[in-house]
């Protein structure tokens, strides 16, 4: 029996889509939370609000210009010290969301820039308050051209979900790992299963973009 038979036993095979099934768990929760907080913070950005833009904007760029890795160790090794602890889930759900948040924040800040300005001044005219024309009619036009960068964004989220095998988050690439430390022969086809496995569920996230941009565009 060759080795790529060996490493593609069921049980292996069933010990990798265990680690999929977290990885997928932690991309969903984390890209739904950062849209959320994403959304408000474009928003808020946009508006120029005073004070509270400019503290944002100031927070934003501070946590894009830090490496992914860092947040990470910070919430889950500097957060028990501050008397905060987590499970590796948590710890990396809450530093993927806090990333994520500043990214997706600056992509709803150029989507709504990308509206003409004629647009809110005609919805105000027609006598909208400025928050009724924001929801009804400026943010689904930004929405529409926001998806492609959105869709990049959540693509990277996924792919960045396995930097949590360092806090030993049972994820995709740490369940990989425990099986080639046990027969170090299984190393390559290891990395070869993982890495379709994230290739079909970031094309099936990029198919859903082409779909919606197709229908929104």
């Amino acid at each position: 029996m060759s080795t790529f038979e060996q490493a593609y036993s069921w049980i292996n095979l069933r010990f990798l889509l265990e680690g999929l099934w977290v990885t997928l768990e932690v991309s969903v929760i984390s890209i739904i939370l950062s849209f959320i907080i994403g959304l408000i913070l474009g928003v808020i950005r946009y508006v120029k609000i005073k004070y509270l833009s400019a503290a944002v904007g100031f927070l934003i760029d501070i946590i894009r210009n830090l490496p992914l890795l860092l947040i990470i160790f910070f919430t889950y090794f500097g957060l028990p010290e501050l008397g905060l602890r987590m499970t590796p889930m948590l710890a990396a759900v809450t530093a993927l969301v806090v990333f994520e948040s500043a990214m997706l924040a600056e992509i709803v800040r150029s989507g709504i820039q990308a509206v003409p300005v004629g647009q809110m001044e005609g919805a105000r005219s027609s006598g909208l308050t400025y928050v009724q024309a924001m929801w009804h009619i400026i943010m689904p036009q930004a929405l529409q051209k926001m998806i492609p960068p959105l869709v990049s964004q959540f693509i990277s989220l996924v792919k960045d979900t396995s930097l949590a095998t360092i806090i030993v988050l049972p994820e995709l690439l740490y369940h990989a790992q425990i099986i080639y430390s046990q027969n170090t022969t299984y190393m390559v086809p290891m990395y070869l299963m993982i890495a379709v496995m994230y290739f079909v569920v970031c094309y099936c996230l990029s198919l859903v973009a082409r779909r919606l941009e197709k229908r929104y565009g």
